[in-house]
């Protein structure tokens, strides 16, 4: 069975690092969390629909997360970016339905796309009389995506739909020092709360600065201090 529904795909996609339930900051979004978590070990709800129309808030972390934990007990997962596959025919969510659980990313890119919309009402449809459990995110709320196809809107709400939310201050040092921690650096809390202070402060563009002090502190075998994230981002100052 796994062979035969992977052959329909159009294209391998591997995301750049692992994400996990562990790395994860939940903030107020624990109840989103813990569905997500149900959903994978295949207790839960049968389809969620997570939404955020601001970046870094972990839509992507959450389904990726999802697919690793039900891929440890066995599963078999599949997670799809839309904009990673919206070149591609739509018959390729043709037999999804298979797998034990499908995560589909950005799902506002199919909205427009008459024969994605179809597609994927379809594929919604067939996940619904299968044992497959399907996890969804997009940018908006159901009845916000501006879909061509009505019905798609009723069946993008068949299961629960949840906001993710900003995270507090406390929570983005938390996530930061979380993110080092994993990459072998020891992130200060003096360090972190600079990072806050002086840079945009939404989580996927301190995550990206701390990707740059991760490559710089490499290679010029220095730790994370103040001093040193004054010298790196010194021209953005």
């Amino acid at each position: 069975m796994q062979s035969s529904v992977f052959r329909q795909l159009p294209l391998s996609f591997t995301p750049r690092e692992v994400f996990s339930f562990d790395s994860y900051v939940a903030g107020e979004n624990h109840l989103a969390v813990a569905m997500v978590r149900q959903l994978a070990a295949g207790t839960g709800e049968k389809q969620l629909y997570l939404w955020s129309s601001q970046r870094g808030r972990g839509k992507s972390h959450l389904l990726q997360a999802a697919c690793h934990l039900a891929a440890e007990h066995g599963a078999v997962v599949c997670y799809l970016p839309a904009a990673a596959i919206i070149a591609q025919a739509a018959d390729c969510l043709d037999g999804l339905e298979q797998l034990d659980l499908l995560c589909l990313d950005d799902v506002q890119w199919f909205a427009g796309h008459a024969d994605w919309e179809v597609a994927l009402f379809n594929l919604i449809n067939r996940v619904r009389a299968s044992d497959c459990c399907l996890l969804l995110s997009a940018n908006q709320v159901p009845e916000n995506l501006t879909v061509q196809l009505a019905d798609l809107r009723s069946r993008l709400v068949w299961g629960p739909v949840f906001q993710l939310q900003a995270l507090s201050d406390a929570d983005k040092r938390a996530a930061l020092q979380t993110r080092a921690q994993l990459r072998g650096l020891e992130l200060p809390g003096n360090v972190a709360e600079y990072l806050l202070r002086h840079y945009p402060r939404d989580l996927f563009a301190l995550f990206e600065r701390l990707d740059a002090l991760d490559t710089a502190a490499m290679a010029m075998q220095r730790k994370l201090t103040i001093p040193f994230v004054k010298t790196v981002f010194s021209q953005s100052l």
